[in-house]
């Protein structure tokens, strides 16, 4: 449990960030850069796999954003309380290790089965990067520096996304070019190749993040976080308490009571209630063939609102967990404008990753750009644009903040996002190549401006000693609403509408609405949360 220093004075927050501390953020920003490269890949790479292994954009969906995003949110749970327990250092070195190897592996794939394989592994590895960056970088930055830190992470991304861009239609053109007739060594693809170059780099980074200095948790704040004497445990014990089935066993262990049984298995029939009403809704708007995977025929739809489904249960039995084990960090994380925050950052990440998982394939359909041209084009001018975005958030969020505090954060995002649909309508709906990226690069620019905000904000709601689980259940939120969604609804939109990419990846801001009614919300009383953040944990017992 978090103790104060109220022994005597609590540590006063050191002002100045430490050469320590700008080495800490160079690495995990590389981290979340490369986690961005390996994972976005695939976006330029998709007419080639579509074209390759004969699947549709609703497939291409499924690998890029629902396989994907299965293993990724489940595993950030217990992936997050580890960070919370053990030491981030090492923790983020394994897995950043884990998961290039796991890209490297769709250089071999022949078939939709090992390119789903390759994604689990990708998901499950990169299911720490955010809670550990998040959580490492929140103590060598104190609270009036976290906006610029974000930004740096939001740079990061940035240059993740661009170099997947770039590096993907170069690498696969060239090679392509290289060997046309197919005798290319091992037999690879253009694509596969990119896959492996992609992979490689992560290796050298992991070593360097594993042997890296761990910061002291909670000092920048002022509130000791003594050791975990059990991380691993406390983190397998998540895994079982989330996990659909291992989730009962738990709950007997635990001496749950009959409400508790009773909200768990009632939830779970609206779940599938709600899930099997949806397949046949998708499946009567875009019929697919189905899938032939590991000698089965699975429909897409099915497998779609399975992933839901299952996240949204381990949703439900995180929090039935929390309020059962950790009081104190249940009361935190259900602080309203956090719930809130999450929902937000998840139905805008729907939004973006609809964007650009298939503007890219909208370049190559619409404007008859080549897969290189698009490759080079478009991932430079994101990741500029990218990097700008964050360069101008970050500081403007740092300077509201010190005027106006939390609200300044909000009504930053607010902006942001309130005026980014009518920008993004405005730009997928270009005559030419050339006014979509001078359109785009106006929209880019406000699109990438909520990012260090919103992430600032909600990691300072909760207690140094809850923020990896808070980026957990963060990243499930948005995961299941956002990767879990966007990708896959501009997918079937796609496909019903005989591929018109563009108007599929306008349709995606029809929850822009929900978006600003929520952070509405969250600006009427984000003051009155931050103050009540340290009282709502010790009314679960916990020392502040």
């Amino acid at each position: 449990m978090a103790t104060s220093a109220a022994m005597g004075e609590p540590p006063r927050p050191a002002a100045k960030v430490t050469r320590a501390g700008w080495y800490a953020l160079t690495l995990v920003s590389a981290a979340q850069a490369m986690s961005l490269l390996d994972r976005q890949i695939l976006s330029i790479l998709g007419p080639s796999i579509i074209a390759d292994l004969g699947i549709g954009a609703s497939e291409l969906g499924l690998l890029y954003g629902t396989v994907f995003a299965l293993f990724y949110a489940l595993f950030s749970l217990p992936l997050g309380r580890l960070v919370d327990g053990w030491v981030r250092t090492k923790l983020l070195g394994i897995c950043v290790c884990l998961w290039s190897i796991s890209a490297g592996m769709a250089a071999f794939a022949s078939s939709f089965a090992l390119l789903a394989v390759s994604r689990l592994g990708v998901g499950i590895g990169e299911a720490a990067a955010q809670p550990s960056a998040n959580s490492i970088i929140f103590d060598e930055f104190p609270r009036e520096k976290r906006g610029t830190a974000m930004a740096a992470l939001g740079i990061a991304v940035a240059l993740g996304l661009g170099l997947s861009m770039v590096l993907g239609g170069i690498v696969a053109q060239w090679w392509d070019n290289r060997y046309p007739a197919g005798d290319a060594p091992l037999g690879f693809a253009g694509w596969q190749f990119a896959f492996l170059v992609a992979s490689l780099p992560g290796l050298p980074l992991a070593w360097l993040i594993y042997r890296m200095k761990e910061p002291k948790r909670g000092a920048m704040d002022g509130i000791v976080s003594p050791e975990d004497p059990h991380p691993f445990k406390a983190s397998a014990e998540v895994l079982a308490a989330v996990t659909p089935g291992a989730n009962w066993w738990m709950l007997w262990r635990r001496d749950a009571g009959a409400k508790q049984w009773t909200i768990n298995l009632i939830g779970l029939a609206v779940i599938l209630a709600v899930c099997l009403t949806l397949v046949e809704v998708t499946q009567a708007f875009s019929p697919r063939p189905p899938i032939q995977a590991l000698g089965l025929s699975i429909d897409a739809h099915v497998l779609q609102w399975f992933v839901a489904g299952f996240g949204a249960f381990v949703i439900l039995n995180l929090f039935q967990s929390l309020k059962l084990t950790d009081r104190a960090t249940y009361n935190v994380i259900l602080s309203p404008s956090l719930i809130l925050l999450m929902v937000v950052g998840g139905l805008q990440t729907a939004i973006n990753y609809g964007v650009m998982g298939f503007t890219p394939t909208f370049l190559v359909d619409n404007y008859g750009l080549s897969q290189a041209e698009t490759g080079l084009q478009f991932g430079l001018l994101s990741a500029g644009l990218g990097i700008l975005g964050p360069v101008i958030a970050g500081p403007l969020s740092d300077w509201l903040t010190v005027r106006l505090g939390g609200k300044g954060r909000v009504l930053l995002t607010l902006a942001s996002l309130g005026i980014s649909p009518l920008f993004g309508i405005w730009t997928y709906s270009a005559d030419d190549a050339t006014s979509f990226y001078l359109r785009f690069s106006v929209y880019s620019i406000i699109l990438t401006l909520w990012l260090p905000p919103i992430y600032s904000l909600m990691y300072d709601l909760v207690l140094p000693r809850m923020r990896g689980i808070t980026s957990s259940t963060y990243i499930i939120i948005s995961t299941l609403l956002g990767l879990g969604m966007g990708p896959y609804f501009v997918g079937i939109v796609a496909d019903q509408n005989g591929g018109d990419f563009g108007d599929a990846i306008i349709s995606i801001n029809w929850v822009a609405p929900v978006i600003i009614v929520l952070l509405l919300i969250v600006l009427m009383r984000i003051k009155r949360d931050e103050e009540g953040m340290k009282d709502r944990a010790r009314a679960a017992g916990e020392s502040v």
